[in-house]
Order: structure tokens, then sequence, then C-alpha cells
């Protein structure tokens, strides 16, 4: 990734001050030269940028340093400075002992120069779709900035405060973790104003043991609240509202379940493309809320950006009109056709909760459009020792959900075949396929299984590719239909 330094555009000496390097000089650069844009990738250096040399497993970024400077770059961070890097021209290194860490120090001034609002937001499940209706809710009133993509950790952070410009106003930031003070560094990096906690599930159980070490996990956003901050919270999780009075912060509790929630949805209808809800906020009934975007889940993230919205001082009217404009992210529930196939592309990401969710979204629509409900569940990555249990169970809830064709896909899609049938899908309606590597035999089992006006939903872990079965299925169906 590559960004453009558009709040100040510091010297190399005062960013070798800020980051706490030393420099080391070669040919006739001027310490005093500007950076004017900062990329982790040599081969999108240009003239005036930064080139971070980040040291991996495999390849240690200082051996791309020629052709960042060969590209125009002016500096590099790096933990080192190799000899046959020394004749290849006028620039400088700034040598480091973390550069990942040395960039993070570099986005917490650069964040400091900005006068935007701060928004911060983790959790399990929902926090970039969560992010995505706040950002859409504050666009409406101020030039928003948020966090592209799944640039949500240590290094995708600072590159995200580092694209922050002098219009922004509202900066809406998503923050990601795989373990136990992640969270903590990060927020203290943004100091948000306001800070989301969506949920806490099960993903990285493998690395942190148990649901309480989660919820510790993704608390520490309130590390770096500022102190007349805000933390939201969901307060139908068990966990969150239990510390809901050790916060040393102020909270405000989203709900449609627990009465003590400050925003809380009722009546909630479900349509054909969306959903309309009421709400209950400040002892005020406010009616007829409406959402383009199905399953009762997404209500929590559109009371979430509702309460943001207030607390940017914006009006009903906007906030509305915020969420109507919503649009979310790729791969997070997209709905489309392919021939006379209805799919539900969801496969960006998957953990028990969203999947739960999704066969909720898959057999609420197709109920409504009275089609057959197909599902295709891919691997569920990060769950450790319950990763066969959460399998087990998936497989019994899509048999609960009444799929009347079930693809399982990837190493533990025997574990959710064998528990749908024992729990009522017929085993002539459950397919199997355990490598990933080959998306087209999938796709030829569902091609082979369909008929017309089925809906499809496609939902698993990032890594297990899910998109590339929907591609090898739209080419196969594309195919048919040319032959008519």
């Amino acid at each position: 990734m590559s960004v453009e330094l558009k709040l100040r555009t510091p010297s190399i000496k005062e960013l070798a001050g800020i980051v706490g390097g030393k420099t080391e000089c070669f040919g006739n650069i001027d310490t005093d030269s500007k950076i004017t844009s900062v990329t982790t990738s040599s081969g999108e250096a240009v003239d005036g940028a930064l080139f971070c040399a980040i040291r991996g497993t495999r390849v240690d970024g200082a051996d791309f340093i020629p052709d960042a400077v060969s590209r125009g770059a002016v500096c590099a961070m790096s933990v080192s400075v190799p000899e046959t890097i020394k004749s290849c021209g006028d620039f400088a290194v700034i040598v480091v002992d973390d550069v990942i860490a040395a960039l993070g120090r570099f986005a917490e001034w650069y964040r400091d120069l900005s006068r935007a609002t701060f928004v911060a937001i983790t959790g399990s499940v929902g926090k970039t779709t969560t992010k995505e209706f706040v950002a859409s809710v504050a666009g409406v009133k101020f030039k928003t900035h948020k966090t592209q993509g799944n640039y949500n950790n240590e290094l995708g952070l600072p590159l995200t405060l580092l694209g922050l410009s002098e219009e922004d106003e509202v900066s809406v930031i998503e923050l990601g973790m795989s373990d136990l003070g992640e969270i903590e560094y990060m927020s203290k990096i943004v100091k948000p104003d306001i800070a989301i906690v969506t949920n806490i599930g099960t993903s990285h159980l493998a690395t942190l043991g148990t649901r309480e070490n989660i919820c510790k996990a993704k608390l520490e956003i309130a590390s770096g609240l500022k102190d007349d901050g805000i933390l939201l919270i969901n307060a139908d999780e068990p966990l969150l509202f239990e510390k809901r009075d050790e916060i040393p912060k102020n909270v405000g509790m989203m709900s449609i379940y627990n009465r003590n929630g400050d925003y809380r949805a009722l009546n909630i209808r479900v349509g054909v493309d969306g959903i309309t809800f009421d709400m209950i906020y400040d002892n005020k009934a406010i009616t007829n809320i409406e959402i383009p975007i199905l399953g009762k889940h997404n209500v929590y993230n559109a009371l979430t950006a509702y309460a943001v919205g207030t607390l940017l001082g914006m009006s009903d009217e906007e906030i509305r009109r915020g969420l109507l404009n919503f649009v979310g992210a790729e791969m997070r529930q997209r709905i489309y056709e392919i021939g006379d196939l209805t799919v539900i592309d969801d496969c960006y990401n998957a953990s028990p909760e969203s999947m739960r969710a999704a066969l909720d979204v898959l057999a609420s629509f197709s109920s409504r459009q009275g089609k057959r409900p197909l599902a295709l569940l891919g691997d569920m990555l990060e769950l450790g020792d319950y990763s066969r249990l959460m399998h087990d169970q998936l497989g019994q809830y899509a048999a609960q959900s009444k799929v009347s064709k079930l693809f399982c896909y990837g190493m533990m899609s025997d574990i959710v075949a064998e528990a749908a049938i024992k729990k009522g899908i017929r085993a002539e309606n459950v397919f199997v396929c355990l490598d990933t590597r080959d998306p087209q035999t999938m796709a030829d089992m569902i091609f082979q299984s369909l008929e017309a006006g089925d809906v499809l939903l496609v939902k698993a872990s990032r890594a297990i590719h899910a998109e590339k079965v929907i591609e090898c299925l739209k080419k196969r169906i594309n195919k048919a239909k040319a032959r008519i």
C-alpha cells in the first residue's frame, strides 16, 4: 500500500526524530528533503517516498531498497543497511529496531495533526459492516475518512492514519487483532473520541483460549479512549454487559433484547430488500428506521451507527439518510444473480456466529422469494481445540435451517456434512470437497444440483477463497446459457 501525506510532509531529519531512529546518508542526499508519501512496496515508490522495509519470515524488505530508490524514494526505514545498497544513489536510511513499531510512532504523530473526530471499532463479528454503516451516516454531514479493505492491524492501521487529509472531519477506524495487547497498542495510537465493541464471538479461540479472554482483548479499545470519550457496547452480549460498570469511561449500550439499552430496537420487520425497525432512545420512540440489508444482526450495526450520529450532533433525518445510503464492503452479503441463480456472496470471512447469521439470512430471503435455499459452507479458521465441535454445530444448524442442498468445502467439510446428515438432511443432498485448491470440482457439484430460481449462500473464512468457486460456477452457468 502507498499513501500520500496530505497533512504535513516531514523532512528526513524530522522523521528520524519522530520515530527515534538513526540516519545514515548516501550520495548527496539532503536530510532536509521532504517525505511526501509512504509505501511498504518498493514497486509503488515514487519521487519523495519513504519506503518502509518490513522484515518478514521469508523476505527482508531491506533487499528492495535499491528498487525503491530507483523509482524516486528519498528515504528508507529499515532495521539494517546491507552493504549492497550503499552505492545505489542519493538517499537516506533511518535505522530503527522495529520498522512496524516505528511506523506506528510516525502514525501517532501524524494523527495528532488532524482535527477530525475519531471513531474506533472492534469486535469478533460485524466490525467491518459497522464501520461501513458509521462512515455512511457520518458522510452525510462530514468529510469522512475510513479504513480501507483489511488494513486494520499493526501495519495497516498506521498506513490508514497516514492517509488522513486536512479536509477530513470524521475518521472511522477498524481495529482487528489476534492476541492480547494488540488493540491496546492500536487504540493508544488512534486516541478515539468514540470507541465501539460490536460483540464477543469465538474467533481467535486458538490463541486466546476462552471467550472471556477475547472480551478482555476487545475491551482494550478503551485504553486510548479520550477522557471525555464514550464506549459503545452491545448490551445483549452478557460478557460486555457484565463489564459495563468496570469500564472507567462513559458507556452507551445498544440492544434488541436488553431493556437497559440506551439505543433499543423493537418491532423489527424483515422485507425483501432490507429491514425496518423502531427504536427507543432518550425516552423517545423513533419509528420506521430503514436499512438496505438483510439479517437481524445488522440491526445492531445500524443502532451503533445511529448512536454515533447522535454523538456527532446529527439530526434524525441526516442519520436515516446515511443508513439508507449504506453499501456493504466487498464480499460481505452482496446479493446478485448469475443466470437463474441468486447468490448471497458473504465469503470474506467466517466464524460460528457469522455462519449462523448468514444461514438465517438465507432462510428468510429464500422463504420470502419462494425459492430453494442452498448453502456452500467452507472451513472456519482460528478456532483451535474447538474447531471440530463448532464445525459439527455448524452442520446441525444448517440442517435446522432446512437447507435443501448443502455443499461442504475444506478440510473440516466431512464433519459439517456428517452432522448435517445426522440432524436430518438427506445424504444425497450433501456434497463434500476437502480440497480447497480445486474450486472447479466444488463448482461442478453445485452446477449439477441447481434448479431454476435457487438461492445459494457462499460463506467461508477468507483463506478458503470461496469466491473462486463462485467464479468457476459463473463460467459453467454462462457456458451452459451460450449453448441454448
